[in-house]
């Protein structure tokens, strides 16, 4: 009994949880998905399970290497541009299963804002240049005036003071 509720506790886990999860075989066929799987790739599981994770995903070489190194990769981030998401993924082998599991959490709209914020700084240290150059400009433009100003009076100074002297 206690085991049967400890399978349905799973499924539950399995059906509900945010992150997408995905198994694939050794050979990257997958084998099962999750719903938020599904969902944050909109596609319908009858229609990949039994598929190539490379036809479906693209480059997963990562998979492959948690595989043959036996290791677990911890929070890569993964760009898949044929759906526009970022993904940040937890990937481990369970050999005896002959199995890669990956868990998927979908930081798509956590990169736009990082996008945007550094398009925003970029756009103001642009304005910052602007700012600074322009006022680079006058400056020198004011030291100009100043220079000319001063010989200028130079000159009349030392006009007055050679007619006072005669």
């Amino acid at each position: 009994m206690l085991e049967k509720a400890q399978n349905h506790l799973w499924q539950l886990l399995w059906k509900y949880d945010p992150n997408g999860l995905i198994a694939v075989d050794s050979d990257l066929i997958i084998k099962l998905v999750n719903p938020a799987f599904c969902q944050i790739f909109n596609l319908e599981e009858e229609k990949i399970i039994g598929k190539s994770a490379t036809e479906i995903l693209g480059n997963i070489e990562h998979f492959q290497e948690a595989w043959e190194t036996n290791t677990v990769i911890r929070g890569r981030e993964t760009s898949y541009s044929q759906y526009d998401l970022y993904i940040r993924e937890f990937i481990f082998p369970i050999k005896e299963e002959n199995i890669i599991g990956c868990i998927m959490t979908d930081i798509t709209a956590e990169m736009e804002r990082k996008k945007e914020a550094d398009r925003i700084k970029a756009e103001t240290v642009k304005k910052v240049n602007e700012v600074v150059d322009n006022q680079m400009k006058v400056a020198q433009e004011i030291a100009g005036l100043l220079g000319e100003t001063t010989a200028e009076t130079k000159v009349s100074l030392l006009k007055i003071i050679e007619m006072v002297n005669q």
